[in-house]
């Protein structure tokens, strides 16, 4: 049986090298004992994906080895829509990601068009799953904290600042 949290099967997303620069990945990955385990494709080309996850800290990550080519290492963090992080290749070409699994971000995707559809002034709360009371939900969408990292993006945020790059520039909402 798939584990909810880190199901197999495909994904999908994006990496980017800073907000709003969006670069498309499908990946077919396969989380189990600990290990992820799969390939994918991107503008670059097509890679090959193997590391670890720890369910229990929702952290994981894993090298992306292009098809005759170079190597990227990723960090990050299972949160609410999928798996945020960053990667890296030396000091100094990293950026950000985002993946999530293809069937959870269907669904999604519709509730984004709708965020984005709304007037300026309007507040949004969006809901997690199994975050409980609707009253707790994320703002950032409308309002005055329009276009700023949500509360959720920012406890991300302040795990990988502190232990992976020292960068104030890994996580903003998507």
């Amino acid at each position: 049986m798939s584990d909810p949290l880190f199901p197999s099967g495909p994904w999908t997303g994006f990496y980017n090298y800073r907000p709003g620069d969006r670069h498309r990945m499908d990946l077919e990955l396969t989380f189990r004992d600990g290990r992820i385990e799969g390939t994918g494709v991107d503008d670059v080309g097509r890679f090959v994906i193997r590391g670890r996850y720890d369910r229990d800290a929702l952290e994981c990550w894993w090298t992306k080895t292009y098809v005759g080519g170079h190597d990227v290492f990723y960090r990050g963090f299972r949160e609410g829509r999928g798996i945020w992080g960053t990667w890296e290749i030396t000091a100094l070409d990293r950026g950000g990601f985002h993946i999530w699994p293809r069937e959870e971000g269907e669904a999604h995707v519709r509730e984004e068009e709708t965020a984005r559809a709304l007037p300026g002034g309007d507040e949004v709360r969006i809901l997690l799953p199994g975050a409980g009371d609707p009253g707790q939900g994320l703002q950032g969408a409308g309002g005055p904290d329009r276009g700023q990292p949500m509360a959720r993006a920012r406890l991300f945020h302040q795990r990988s600042y502190s232990s992976l790059t020292g960068q104030d520039h890994l996580c903003w909402p998507v």
